[in-house]
């Protein structure tokens, strides 16, 4: 079992930059798939960036060369560097892990069995 806790939202004008991380409790972290998904009013949660135990990652196309997801198994935290950002971007954004008998990459939300509480993310025009 894995536990996650999201930091780092906040408000910030568009262009700006935000790094959001999550924090891992636990045991195996380094064995857990994990990724960003975001999820804003009325609509349904979609998958930002998904980064597996070998470090490959995958992006949505909407944030592609913006966004960058990275993880430090020493310390159990994944990160979410995002730059550029556009209201377009304005979400509740949740870490999720998941694990499985090889390393997949998926932006998939029934792929993972794990989930943070959230970090608001809002960009104003």
């Amino acid at each position: 079992q894995v536990q996650l806790v999201e930091s780092g939202g906040g408000s910030v004008q568009a262009g700006g930059s935000l790094r959001l991380s999550c924090a891992a409790s636990g045991e195996d972290y380094s064995t857990y798939y994990m990724a960003w998904f975001r999820q804003a009013p009325g609509k349904e949660r979609e998958g930002v960036a998904s980064i597996d135990s070998d470090g490959s990652t995958i992006y949505d196309d909407s944030v592609k060369g913006r966004f960058t997801i990275s993880r430090d198994n020493a310390k159990n935290t994944l990160y979410l560097q995002m730059n550029s950002l556009k209201p377009e971007d304005t979400a509740m954004y949740y870490c999720a892990a998941g694990r499985g008998v090889v390393p997949i990459l998926t932006l998939i939300v029934s792929d993972f069995t794990h989930w943070g509480q959230g970090t608001q993310v809002t960009v104003s025009s």
